[in-house]
């Protein structure tokens, strides 16, 4: 007889995970559309008739979500009389921008979705509508066979302006600089997606790069700062030439190969995944040798410096010194840091 016992944990499997769904799209209903729906929502949880016939119809009709799960944080905690509320709400209507809007054309499952979370510190108030700060954006995805969580990017931009009308929509249209707000955060969605699809695949990312690097084009009559070489040596516009540069490709080889050759590989062949983390760093030294100053550097290390440490400590003495040679050269800011692989005991 056919073993049912692996088909019945499926489908419990499958239940649990359409409930915590149908739970995470009712928190997040209830928090945009107000106490009315919110009511209306608990009246129906409470009819028990009614909650079946909904987990059936979620477990036969598959659910499709958007690209991201961004968890969006706003603080104003620096200004002084700031109402409270409208930071709120502007939090709310960014949560929903993010994570409610189509990005690709790919179909994801609610456990598919991409881990992100992004940080605005509003530090400054020019007007009753307009606010000056910082975003600061992290993304983290899966390592293959493990429950370990790699960052992808640690990143803070230090040129966020914008606008922001409490209760007025969020409009961003791609072919036009209307509001630099939803720019912004257009901008750093498909940079997100450019990352985690390069993670996954060679090169991978370009779609979505080329969308954020249409972004900064658009933006270049812009009267925010951030958009422009001229400005800074470390915005968003260096960041897409950097990435988008034929010179600066070894940075984008590196990453496919830290994590598919590397990474991904690690739970069942430790030693062969750091070998390939510690081939990978020498396309990151071809970068540096052709121009140190480069800004994806920085970007790499903001995100990877702790993880490095943590991989190497567990190395060879002759696989570990070859790659403290590349990291003293690449990335000498965190030399200190880099110390305690060398520190580490040895096989």
């Amino acid at each position: 007889m056919p073993d049912t016992s692996a088909g019945c944990r499926a489908i419990l499997s499958a239940l649990k995970s359409y409930y915590d769904a149908f739970l995470f799209v009712r928190k997040s209903v209830t928090l945009w559309t107000g106490r009315c729906f919110a009511l209306l929502t608990n009246t129906l949880i409470m009819k028990r008739y009614l909650l079946i016939p909904a987990l059936l119809f979620l477990f036969l009709v598959p659910l499709r979500g958007q690209e991201l799960r961004c968890n969006i944080s706003v603080s104003a905690e620096r200004i002084q009389g700031a109402n409270r509320n409208l930071f709120y709400t502007m939090q709310s209507d960014l949560y929903e921008f993010m994570n409610n809007r189509r990005w690709t054309e790919h179909a994801y499952t609610m456990e598919e979705r991409i881990e992100c979370s992004i940080f605005i510190r509003i530090d400054e108030q020019i007007s009753a509508d307009e606010f000056k700060g910082s975003i600061q954006v992290q993304l983290k995805r899966p390592v293959f066979n493990s429950s370990y969580e790699t960052t992808l990017l640690n990143i803070k931009d230090n040129d966020f302006q914008a606008k922001y009308v409490e209760f007025q929509p969020l409009e961003f249209n791609e072919t036009s600089n209307r509001d630099n707000l939803t720019n912004i955060m257009a901008f750093y969605a498909y940079v997100i997606l450019g990352f985690d699809y390069d993670s996954f695949s060679r090169e991978g990312g370009t779609p979505y790069f080329e969308k954020a690097q249409a972004i900064v084009n658009n933006s270049q009559n812009a009267r925010e700062k951030g958009w422009k070489a001229f400005e800074s040596e470390r915005n968003r516009y260096w960041l897409m030439e950097n990435l988008m540069n034929r010179s600066y490709s070894g940075m984008r080889d590196c990453f496919y190969n830290y994590h598919r050759r590397g990474l991904d590989i690690m739970a069942d062949k430790p030693e062969e995944g750091r070998a390939a983390i510690a081939e990978s760093l020498r396309s990151v030294q071809q970068v540096f040798r052709r121009r140190p100053s480069t800004y994806i550097l920085q970007v790499f290390f903001d995100a990877k410096s702790d993880e490095l440490v943590n991989v190497f400590s567990k190395s060879f003495p002759d696989e570990r010194n070859r790659v403290m040679a590349i990291l003293n050269e690449v990335d000498p800011s965190n030399g200190s840091k880099y110390q305690k692989i060398q520190e580490s005991e040895s096989f």
